[in-house]
């Protein structure tokens, strides 16, 4: 049996996003690989699922979160770099990750040693921290949302989605699914939400990283949540040997019932982390990317991309143009190499002059590159010859 296509590949976003092939799909978006059209870049293109767009409450907090996130900057958070709405698709624009999640790679490899553990936590950790001293709260630290990418870098995803559905109309039973073995006892009990929450999923994390378990069970997602209320998460080291009592004390501390008797916030947090590591003299390692989600990535990127029907393109004279205007959106300002030359945006248009000096500007392009590209090989030989 054939799957049906996706009716998304291929179609560009706000004239600018083309989404080019599907990476990962859950309850409440799906992933794609996509390419910035206007600054010649591969991107992540994350599209909400439809039943919250119609949910101003939804699209208001969605917007609001994702702004916020927009401007943190710290290596260990996937960078967002655009947010909107294009008819019936709310989407973010983010940082592409080449590689996989945390959860791939527990389902690769199993349980981690506390050198490769420290080496996810502390930047993990970091990224926590910066968005903690931001006043904002994440709200679903599990491993789906910690990403590794192929070089070893550690980057938390998803900051704010959850907020903003969890305030709309609309019940998703796949997110409290998804977060049930990883919530506060005060996001099961209360509203009263803040980074300690974030530290308590950040330790339930730890110890699954360390044990290869979850630290409570339960048969209902519900039933799993309450558990939390009444009992303490153990010490790794008692379920599985070889774990030194700094990282059990870390653990144990990060998920105490009580807010107050925790870690006050990420960075707090990684600090402890750091001082065991000198304390125990754990060697630094950088951790693997999950080898068949970076493959499934590489494969997305390196994908032909599958451009729309004309009939399908967006037109300068739809309604979202009616004004004459062009909407433009913050990018981040830090070209990745160019991937591919950019396409046309309007295919209608033949007409000789465009034509020459379309041609005329690409010469003058080409004249400038190679001047800058001498001017920097005069640069590294006179460089060279004064060391």
């Amino acid at each position: 049996m054939t799957t049906p296509a996706d009716p998304l590949i291929g179609r560009v976003l706000e004239r600018r996003y083309q989404i080019d092939a599907p990476i990962a799909r859950g309850g409440m978006s799906a992933v794609y690989v996509g390419t910035d059209l206007r600054l010649h870049r591969r991107v992540a293109v994350k599209v909400m699922d439809a039943r919250y767009v119609g949910d101003p409450q939804f699209l208001r907090r969605f917007e609001f979160e994702a702004r916020a996130v927009a401007g943190l900057n710290h290596p260990g958070l996937v960078a967002v770099y655009d947010q909107s709405i294009d008819g019936e698709i709310a989407f973010l624009v983010m940082e592409l990750v080449r590689g996989g999640s945390v959860r791939e790679l527990l389902r690769e490899r199993g349980p981690m040693p506390p050198h490769a553990v420290s080496a996810v936590a502390i930047p993990m950790m970091g990224g926590l921290g910066t968005a903690h001293r931001a006043g904002l709260v994440h709200r679903d630290v599990k491993p789906e949302n910690v990403l590794i990418s192929d070089t070893g870098d550690i980057k938390v995803a998803d900051f704010g989605l959850v907020r903003a559905v969890a305030e709309a109309g609309v019940t998703s039973a796949s997110v409290i699914l998804g977060t049930a073995a990883y919530l506060s006892p005060e996001q099961v009990s209360s509203t009263e939400i803040d980074a300690r929450s974030d530290v308590y999923s950040a330790g339930v994390l730890l110890f699954e990283l360390l044990t290869g378990r979850q630290p409570f069970s339960g048969s209902t997602p519900l039933a799993l949540a309450y558990q939390r209320l009444s009992y303490d998460v153990p010490a790794p080291g008692d379920i599985i040997d070889g774990i030194p009592p700094q990282i059990d004390e870390i653990v144990l501390q990060a998920t105490e019932r009580r807010p107050q008797d925790r870690f006050i916030d990420g960075f707090a947090m990684q600090h402890a982390l750091l001082d065991a590591v000198d304390e125990i003299g754990l060697p630094a390692f950088t951790v693997p990317a999950p080898s068949q989600a970076s493959a499934r990535v590489t494969s997305a990127i390196s994908r032909p991309r599958q451009d729309r029907p004309a009939a399908q393109q967006p037109h300068p004279d739809d309604e979202a143009y009616a004004d004459g205007t062009h909407r433009d959106h913050e990018a981040n300002p830090d070209l990745e190499d160019i991937l591919e030359d950019e396409p046309d945006h309007d295919e209608t248009d033949h007409d000789e002059p465009l034509a020459t000096g379309r041609l005329t500007a690409f010469i003058w392009l080409v004249l400038v590159a190679l001047i800058a590209s001498g001017i920097g090989a005069l640069g590294w030989s006179v460089g060279s010859a004064l060391a």
